[in-house]
């Protein structure tokens, strides 16, 4: 028996208009769907008029769900990817899954579509050429201010989701660790109340602070990037360095390769950035 395929398949944000029709298709062939929310694409597959067996992959069920999905791709069964809305697997689950299937043989396939940072890069105004997605910040302000500390220098527009209730508290850390910068806040992208908001940052945390200006729904907020000579000021001692290093490093990164990345990232010499490597992880 042939083994089947596990597609990730990109729903719409919001307006259901905005579905591909590969993913309709897609969706209408699969044996199975997995779904971050089964409730949401429910409501999904019943505007396309389809009805398929729904079940469960969310975070805390993703390290026992994924091999009972791959065991079902091995007996043959093609199996549909959604998260709640968008791409999967930014910032939602689905990488357990994809690289089981991987280190299982199992086809991977794509179908792309929407997708909210993309979303927000395309009628922001920013520069777009280059931009690092950084996904959620941290909740708690003093971890939130080091985690965008690591990102100072950085010369790419930063592309973030945040909750509307952090929003406020995110935009002050936001302006205090970065100063001032360009930015787009992106609110309910392609719903009824779509809306962009641009500015300053410490404008846009001004403006968020006043109660009467609470915001709700889904949030995605576009940065500029730092302007070149913050960058070009940027030595191997510099905080900014160390962060990027121990980020690298608890994710599982050698000292050398994070040393070498982080180098190339911002322009340095390798050897220095190495030597930081070893004062914040120890040698390879």
């Amino acid at each position: 028996m042939a083994i089947g395929t596990i597609y990730v398949v990109a729903t719409p944000i919001g307006n259901l208009e905005d579905i591909t029709r590969r993913a309709e298709r897609v969706l209408g062939e699969v044996d199975l769907v997995a779904a971050e929310d089964t409730r949401r694409t429910r409501i999904l597959l019943q505007h396309l008029g389809l009805s398929k067996p729904l079940v469960s992959y969310y975070d805390a069920i993703e390290e026992t769900r994924a091999p009972e999905l791959i065991a079902r791709a091995r007996a043959g069964e093609s199996i549909a990817l959604v998260s709640d809305a968008g791409t999967p697997l930014l910032s939602d689950p689905g990488f357990r899954l994809v690289a089981e299937a991987h280190a299982a043989d199992i086809p991977v396939v794509p179908v792309p579509g929407p997708s909210a940072p993309l979303a927000l890069l395309s009628c922001a105004g920013l520069p777009g050429g280059r931009f690092t997605f950084i996904g959620f910040l941290p909740a708690k302000p003093s971890a939130r201010r080091r985690f965008v500390a690591g990102y100072a220098k950085h010369r790419d527009t930063l592309v973030l989701f945040e909750t509307a209730r952090r929003l406020p508290a995110a935009l002050r850390d936001l302006a205090e660790v970065l100063g001032p910068r360009d930015a787009v806040i992106g609110r309910e992208l392609t719903k009824r109340f779509e809306e962009l908001v641009r500015g300053d940052l410490a404008e846009l945390a001004d403006s968020y602070a006043n109660e009467d200006a609470r915001v709700r729904g889904e949030i995605v907020v576009a940065i500029t990037g730092a302007p070149e000579a913050a960058v070009a000021a940027v030595g191997a001692d510099d905080p900014v360095v160390g962060e990027r290093l121990r980020e690298r490093i608890s994710q599982g990164e050698s000292p050398s390769r994070a040393a070498r990345a982080v180098a190339a990232e911002l322009g340095l010499s390798r050897r220095d950035v190495y030597r930081r490597a070893v004062e914040e992880g120890g040698s390879d």
